[in-house]
């Protein structure tokens, strides 16, 4: 793909056909309910695929499971599974049709060891069986502040990642790191998408 490309990232051909049926489920569905607000220009391909695909680099060494917190239409979540197709992934939206959407692209894609939970995030936190379990969460488009970042490091396990996809201008997720929490960094994703991840280490 061109645009994974142009960032720096190289896709081989069976991740490059993954990722086009994955896109095609999704503006197919897109046209019969708001999955995604983004077309399927330059912009939304950056933002829906070439994102998640620059963050896998960060990925922390022996990753074996990751949460995705709000997963609408499937970014970054579904395109980072692609990427490492080995890891167990847990989705999590609330939104009951979205919820069937992503059920869909696991079907679809014959995606192994996933897992849609149509739940709030906040109920994962109640759930004793997951607490310190994941290796990285990810989270996109949720307002994150400082009593979200301490109930998400719940999930993760000493030394696990929260990966937060934002914009450079969204500052907010670094304001409020408080431990067991530790920024890790904050690299650049899409320059033109003016978009980055903020890392953050459990300790």
């Amino acid at each position: 793909m061109r645009r994974a490309w142009l960032a720096g990232v190289e896709i081989d051909s069976t991740l490059a056909g993954a990722l086009a049926e994955y896109l095609r489920l999704l503006f197919r569905w897109n046209r019969r309910m708001n999955l995604t607000g983004l077309g399927p220009d330059d912009r939304g391909l950056d933002r829906l695929v070439v994102e998640p695909l620059v963050a896998v680099q960060q990925w922390p060494l022996g990753v074996r499971s990751f949460v995705d917190i709000g997963s609408g239409g499937g970014s970054p979540a579904v395109p980072l599974k692609l990427a490492r197709p080995r890891l167990t992934l847990r989705m999590v939206e609330s939104g009951t049709r979205k919820a069937g959407f992503l059920r869909e692209v696991v079907r679809q894609l014959g995606l192994k060891d996933v897992i849609v939970d149509g739940c709030r995030y906040e109920e994962l936190l109640t759930r004793q069986e997951l607490l310190g379990t994941a290796d990285v969460v990810t989270v996109r488009a949720v307002k994150i502040d400082g009593r979200a970042l301490n109930g998400l490091q719940t999930l993760l396990k000493v030394g696990g990642e929260l990966f937060l996809f934002r914009r450079v201008r969204e500052d907010e997720a670094g304001n409020d790191v408080r431990r067991p929490l530790r920024m890790r960094g904050k690299y650049q994703l899409v320059e033109s998408l003016k978009s980055q991840l903020v890392v953050l280490e459990k300790t």
